[in-house]
């Protein structure tokens, strides 16, 4: 608490220090261990047990905090895991451990995940994560002598009795841990590695000089930014008719897709406007016809660093592209809503297309219970992957109920079509092409208990989102449903998620 007594001059002159977690797998279980006695370690009425378990929690402690490197794979949100929530846990475990004959691995399971570590977990698909990462470190088989945590053996529970014993074999652990450990692929080195790569370069483009000295050969910023203004301007459609659109396509009961593309046509307009006047207006004040106010010149910092200014993203859908990929995106999103102005409803629907996808996924929930004339909250989809659809090139025809959808990238895994199931990525290739899915709506569909992944669909990389005024998160899309022979549990710890659009 704040004291009169306490000198103010020193904590101005102070230096401000914070305790932060080792890097490192091996850093960070060396530091439990060197906290840790003899004395500490023969707390409990069950010796045996508590230095396994003990041994599992701290492994466990340093898996979540270490995950975090790997960024959107590793946690959807980057949670700061602390000392105190595996001192209370421990606590926790000793109690239990000394007052049941047989370990309640259930009761401590939910103690750890859903109070201790999870009291900062705030999203459902991280929750989801770390509950079935608990089991892989606290549970029955870590009794044994032995137990390998990873496929590799390279973490067991070993079998000793001192600090001393226990320092070394951490002492033996690799210094890089490799992703196995956390329960993730060997792409996800990659992944990490491309993070800290793209950090620093961001860096050094924030520090890169505005301007070209005199005498130079190469093009001031003024010259390049009118440039590419320009050329974006020369690309953009002009805007959608949306009066004539709706009579083309009136609000009807049974298409409520005229709807969703109205709505979609009318969001466009609304960010070719801003991107139009903003555009213009750069131009004009690099030309002096104008004031350089604060908000253009942001759009001149963003354009010549390859950036979507904030003024457009404001405006737009989630996107983690760069400027000149954004644009080519936006015109491509743009040619897809144009086709089906003029051609009519397409048979494959491309989702990464869509301002705002769940708009559409309702509407095709709408369209099937409005046509079978059942109540709407009766309805969910069931999923089917038409691995003889890969490319959506070969249909000319949607289905009778529901929707074919394209455009889907996984990450994580892949999509096996020859086995029609999900199976592990190939080395180095850390996206793949999902086939088509079709939405398949049905009234009181029974979820499969077996065999299927619940794998989220993302807008963008980053996963995480915000709970928008519709109600819906501006990045979580569904959850779809995928089959596989593998437990559901393999394929949370891999991270694997479906995006509508990759940063590239």
């Amino acid at each position: 608490m704040p004291s009169p007594a306490f000198p103010v001059s020193i904590l101005q002159n102070g230096v401000k220090m914070t305790l932060e977690p080792p890097a490192g797998l091996k850093a960070n279980m060396m530091r439990q261990y060197n906290r840790f006695t003899d004395q500490y370690m023969a707390a409990s009425t069950k010796p045996l047990e508590w230095r396994r378990l003990l041994f599992g929690l701290c492994l466990f402690h340093a898996v979540v905090q270490d995950r975090r490197k790997f960024g959107p794979l590793g946690w959807n949100i980057r949670y700061d895991f602390t000392d105190g929530d595996l001192s209370v846990s421990l606590a926790q475990l000793q109690e239990y451990l000394d007052s049941y004959e047989t370990p309640p691995f259930r009761v401590l399971q939910f103690l750890f995940t859903e109070i201790n570590y999870g009291g900062r977990v705030t999203d459902d698909k991280d929750r989801r994560l770390i509950n079935t990462l608990i089991t892989n470190f606290c549970g029955s088989p870590v009794l044994e002598e032995g137990y390998a945590f990873s496929p590799s053996e390279t973490y067991k529970v070993p079998g000793c009795e001192t600090v001393a014993q226990f320092r070394e074999v951490i002492g033996s652990f690799p210094l890089v841990p490799s992703p196995e450990i956390f329960g993730l692929h060997d792409n996800a080195d990659i992944t990490c590695q491309q993070a800290e790569t793209y950090g620093l370069l961001g860096t050094l483009l924030g520090l890169q000089p505005r301007s070209s000295s005199g005498g130079g050969a190469g093009n001031s910023q003024e010259e390049i930014v009118g440039r590419l203004a320009q050329g974006i301007l020369d690309k953009l459609p002009a805007a959608f008719d949306v009066e004539a659109v709706s009579a083309q396509y009136p609000t009807t009961y049974k298409e409520s897709m005229n709807t969703v593309l109205a709505q979609e046509a009318i969001r466009y307009n609304a960010l070719l406007a801003v991107i139009n006047s903003s555009l213009k207006a750069t131009l004009k004040a690099l030309k002096g016809l104008v004031v350089m106010s604060p908000d253009l010149e942001k759009v001149v910092n963003s354009l010549y660093d390859n950036q979507v200014p904030e003024a457009w993203a404001a405006k737009a859908y989630p996107s983690l592209k760069p400027l000149s990929s954004w644009v080519t995106d936006l015109l491509e999103r743009l040619a897809f809503i144009q086709d089906w102005v003029a051609n009519g409803t397409p048979a494959v629907y491309w989702i990464s297309g869509f301002f705002f996808p769940q708009a559409f996924l309702t509407g095709t929930l709408q369209n099937y219970a409005r046509k079978y004339a059942l109540p709407i909250d009766t309805v969910s989809f069931g999923f089917q992957v038409m691995d003889d659809l890969d490319s959506g090139s070969s249909c000319t025809t949607g289905p009778e109920d529901g929707c074919y959808i394209r455009g889907l990238f996984m990450e994580g895994a892949r999509w096996d079509s020859h086995e029609h199931q999900l199976a592990e990525s190939w080395p180095k290739e850390l996206f793949t092409e999902t086939p088509v899915v079709w939405l398949k709506p049905q009234q009181h569909r029974v979820k499969p208990t077996e065999g299927i992944y619940d794998c989220p669909v993302y807008k963008t990389l980053t996963r995480a989102g915000t709970l928008s005024t519709t109600g819906h998160s501006t990045n979580f899309i569904m959850m779809l449903e995928l089959s596989t022979s593998v437990d559901p549990s393999h394929w949370i710890d891999r991270g694997v998620a479906l995006f509508t659009a990759l940063a590239f």
